[in-house]
């Protein structure tokens, strides 16, 4: 099943894609998040489906991230070697673990941000990993039992201020450059680990990055068991499995997003995630002449 969380004329919902159109959950639940929490297994989405209010047309919706403010996201840094190779790093023996935050997350269709103090906003289309279920020390046998869906990820990022200093959190986070969505496809409508899929970027309509999933250095099962080693992790966590090569930084010249480009990145079965990109300050701008 495909879930989403979207709005309509302003009201927040949850609901899933079928045939007919999204179709809004009736209840309390106000996204994806609060689905997982109900405890929502195949029987639960499909009740929760069948009280549904009326289908919608997905394109007169406005897409919300699916999760709004998930307990964790972590994110993985150089888990595709030929990614690794045009960073110029020594493949690491061990994850490169990141945090991201809640306030940094867009929706499909929401304004990617060229922020005001750096032109050096760059792409990565990555596989999101939603987990329904968490702990500690969850063996790599059992790990993908935890995986409640899998969405799609652009983990935007300013260059120049990721590499102001060692750790790479800044230039991760800025506001409204996390894009992500816009569905959530539950993880029994994909392979195992979501293997096997063809991921792209595309920005302005040109292929960026081409990868498959299977290209990742650590899978999701051994990314799941060995953040767990360190990190208890639970219901609505996010993973966002790392990036393949083709990223604008690397290129000579450099290839960043400019005010007015639009990227895409898909994966095979997950789904499309498109954001027009916008300067910050236009779209200060905008806001404030809406006032």
């Amino acid at each position: 099943m495909k879930l989403a969380t979207f709005a309509i004329n302003g009201k927040r919902h949850v609901g899933a894609l079928t045939e007919q159109g999204l179709v809004p959950f009736a209840g309390s639940a106000s996204d994806v998040a609060d689905v997982i929490l109900l405890g929502a297994d195949g029987v639960r989405l499909r009740d929760m489906l069948a009280s549904g209010l009326p289908a919608v047309d997905p394109a007169t919706v406005t897409f919300l991230p699916p999760l709004l403010a998930p307990p964790k996201i972590i994110c993985v840094g150089l888990n595709y070697a030929d990614h690794t190779k045009e960073s110029k790093y020594a493949q690491p023996d061990y994850p490169t673990l990141f945090l991201r935050v809640a306030t940094s997350l867009i929706g499909d269709g929401a304004v990617l941000e060229r922020p005001l103090c750096s032109d050096s906003l760059d792409f990565e289309g990555e596989l999101a990993v939603v987990l329904g279920s968490g702990g500690r020390h969850i063996a790599k046998e059992r790990a993908l039992d935890c995986v409640f869906g899998y969405s799609v990820f652009n983990d935007g990022s300013v260059r120049e201020y990721q590499f102001k200093s060692p750790q790479w959190t800044v230039g991760k986070n800025f506001d409204h450059t996390g894009a992500f969505g816009p569905y959530v496809v539950t993880a029994d409508e994909l392979p195992a680990g979501a293997k096997g899929l063809l991921l792209q970027t595309r920005l302005n309509g040109e292929v960026v990055q081409s990868a498959n999933t299977d290209d990742m250095i650590y899978d999701v099962a051994s990314l799941i068991s060995i953040i767990s080693e360190a990190i208890t992790l639970q219901a609505g966590d996010v993973i966002v499995a790392g990036t393949p090569s083709g990223i604008g930084w690397a290129r000579e010249p450099k290839l960043l997003m400019r005010h007015g480009d639009l990227v895409e990145v898909s994966i095979e079965k997950v789904g499309v995630l498109t954001n027009p990109v916008r300067d910050e300050s236009t779209v200060a701008a905008d806001a404030a002449g809406k006032r």
